[in-house]
């Protein structure tokens, strides 16, 4: 079991997802739709061209495009007053290719790790206060420690009392990391979570040192996990591989739990680091 085996938030009152339109946004689906009238040669647009392209009149496409430029994914010509795309709209761009990137690199070897431990193995992403899971493989034999977990791949959950949460904020500068923390509600989640700001300032300190994360019933009663950090080619940590264990299959010492796993999962995340290009310095 992982960092990641918490309960699923419940339904709405009166909601079931038979209906796939009760979850649909309407107002979404016409900001992205102005968004992706951006195309090809149609690279800078105005308010009426982009009416007639999204279908709505001009005040309603006004708006749209006001929001859009206020969050900065779309910018505004002063001269012209025409609009094209912004940079967010390309930083989503370049997350979305590194991040098929790295699961195709690191699928393979996450599934190799889970069949050589039979635990269940994840990968996650850091987006500010939680860890966004980005991969998930099973043991491919049959075994009594690979149990059942109810996350997928988009689940989030936060970062501070996760092993792979605690690798990504371990390696941000002070300035990221503080403003981090301060939209982090440090709750108790589990009977060993740590709920001092400065205490798990001094824990990130230790991943450090040791290029690994260790979460000993921090999100949940009986839950451990060990992560190590994946970087890039420039060496930036940009995500975290870990392997997830419940007490009622390995109720051993964390110590003895990690002399057998660590060894391991430090190999998966070198190897997923060397074939993103990341190169050690000798």
């Amino acid at each position: 079991m992982t960092d990641d085996a918490s309960p699923r938030p419940g339904r709405a009152p009166g909601r079931t997802t038979a209906d796939p339109s009760a979850a649909f946004s309407v107002s979404l689906e016409r900001g992205l739709r102005v968004l992706s009238a951006f195309s090809g040669d149609r690279s800078v647009l105005g308010i009426a061209d982009l009416a007639r392209a999204v279908g709505l009149n001009k005040s309603t496409t006004y708006r749209y495009v006001a929001t859009l430029t206020k969050l900065d994914y779309l910018r505004q010509d002063p001269e012209t007053k025409k609009y094209f795309l912004g940079p967010r709209v390309v930083d989503l761009g370049f997350a979305a290719i590194d991040s098929m990137e790295l699961t195709k690199v690191a699928g393979p070897l996450l599934q190799a790790l889970a069949d050589e431990t039979g635990f269940t193995v994840s990968m996650g992403l850091c987006d500010g206060p939680d860890v966004v899971y980005v991969d998930r493989r099973r043991s491919g034999r049959r075994s009594s420690l690979a149990m059942d977990l109810n996350l997928h791949v988009g689940s989030r959950l936060p970062a501070y009392c996760t092993s792979m949460g605690k690798v990504l904020l371990a390696y941000k500068d002070p300035a990221t990391l503080r403003q981090i923390l301060d939209h982090t509600d440090m709750a108790r989640r589990g009977p060993k979570t740590i709920t001092n700001r400065e205490q798990l300032i001094a824990a990130l300190a230790k991943v450090r040192q040791s290029a690994v994360a260790v979460n000993d019933e921090e999100l949940a009663p009986g839950l451990r996990s060990f992560a190590a950090p994946v970087r890039d080619r420039s060496g930036e940590v940009v995500a975290a591989v870990n392997i997830a264990v419940h007490l009622t299959v390995a109720p051993t010492a964390v110590e003895a739990l990690a002399g057998r796993l660590e060894p391991a999962l430090r190999r998966t995340a070198a190897e997923i680091s060397r074939r993103l290009g990341h190169r050690p310095q000798p």
